[in-house]
């Protein structure tokens, strides 16, 4: 099984299955002399980790990460950094649910792709390395990014915008900081998540499941990050999300307003700040052009299809018998993801964001740039405003 690696300068590899013993996390690029513990990756696993409440999965894992490689008293050195999550709420009876239905194809997962991949060897244990169990991986790698782009002034932030059809307001990036996680849904406008989360619990109640979407901003990106074609960081993000098992499509910006916009009315018209930096005073693009980021907030949304695992009846096929036969599902599932996606997103934009700034810094290195554009493309750390 390929494409278990994610990026090209900070790059992050990943292998663990939904039971297996445990989740490993290898991260390359990682700069010497960073301190880096435990609990800074503790912090951002704790976000997703499953049974905080009534929306999730029971499954009681505690996610508690270990890093076992690339550290020496406290700081980097330089050497690939190595993680390790143990999978400890794992028990018979859960993984006899599993093998009772495993010749079924379970309506929405992976089951019947993996089957006809890898046939009788396809792993059928709570979906194996299709399980979004897999994302723990992804959320401890994305950690260790954080911590570097936050020392560039670089912020990424992620909440959920609507859930089964009820939308929140618009909010800004200051609402969203100040509301982050005020909730279990982490929807930041505080009305909407009570109405939002009634309503889940009422589907959780009718055995079925709602889909929903989420926000993601980061703050703070220079401009110039991405390449000119096949690696725009645009694509590099839509890469890393759209690899998220749950998601099912983004848009970036104003998104499909496009189709129904004039040129006059969709392009970012610039103009010279206090500080005479280019800036955008509309962000319909996103926060890019030409893929490549302008420097304006990266802004895109996400949508995050219904759980697939419901208590309620759905016609199936035994791929052993070739036969048609009901599946009723018992196992353990979130009656939403949205809950606990948004870290995974926050995770996937760290490492699309930093492994782009790693490319392009090491190409300013070797390229002679006007001050006036090099400008452009500065850190807050390099304009001396982290403090």
């Amino acid at each position: 099984m390929l494409g278990n690696t994610f990026g090209r300068f900070f790059r992050v590899t990943a292998c663990g299955e939904s039971y297996g013993d445990a989740l490993l996390t290898i991260v390359e690029g990682v700069p010497a002399g960073m301190a880096l513990t435990d609990a800074m990756v503790q912090a951002e696993l704790d976000k997703r980790r499953p049974g905080q409440s009534k929306l999730d999965s029971p499954r009681m894992e505690t996610d508690q990460v270990k890093i076992v490689a690339g550290m020496l008293e406290g700081k980097t050195t330089g050497a690939p950094v190595g993680m390790i999550i143990y999978n400890v709420d794992r028990h018979d009876i859960h993984v006899k649910q599993y093998r009772d239905v495993k010749d079924l194809i379970r309506p929405g997962h992976a089951e019947y792709t993996f089957m006809v991949k890898y046939g009788e060897y396809a792993d059928w244990c709570g979906a194996g390395r299709a399980s979004g169990r897999e994302t723990v991986g992804r959320v401890a790698a994305g950690a260790v990014a954080k911590q570097i782009l936050l020392r560039e002034g670089i912020e990424v932030i992620a909440h959920v915008i609507e859930s089964h059809g009820i939308k929140a307001r618009p909010l800004t990036f200051e609402e969203v900081k100040k509301n982050y996680r005020k909730n279990h849904l982490n929807c930041c406008d505080l009305e909407k998540a009570e109405e939002m989360i009634a309503d889940i619990l009422k589907i959780r109640e009718e055995g079925d499941t709602a889909g929903g979407a989420i926000e993601v901003i980061a703050r703070g990106v220079p401009a110039g990050l991405g390449e000119q074609v096949f690696d725009k960081l645009r694509a590099t993000i839509a890469h890393g999300i759209m690899s998220i098992g749950a998601v099912t499509g983004i848009e970036f910006g104003a998104g499909f307003d496009a189709a129904r916009s004039l040129g006059s009315e969709w392009n970012d018209a610039p103009y010279l700040d206090e500080k005479k930096r280019v800036r955008f005073r509309t962000n319909r693009s996103g926060g890019f052009l030409g893929g490549i980021s302008n420097g304006e907030d990266i802004v895109f949304r996400v949508a995050v299809k219904p759980t697939p695992t419901i208590s309620k009846p759905q016609d199936s096929i035994n791929m052993e018998t070739m036969e048609e036969k009901p599946l009723a599902a018992i196992t353990r599932r979130d009656i939403s993801i949205c809950p606990r996606i948004y870290p995974v997103a926050e995770a996937m934009t760290n490492l699309a964001i930093l492994d782009a700034l790693m490319m392009t810094k090491g190409l300013e290195y070797f390229t002679r740039i006007a001050p006036k554009y090099k400008e452009m493309s500065k850190t807050a750390w390099e304009r001396g405003e982290m403090g």
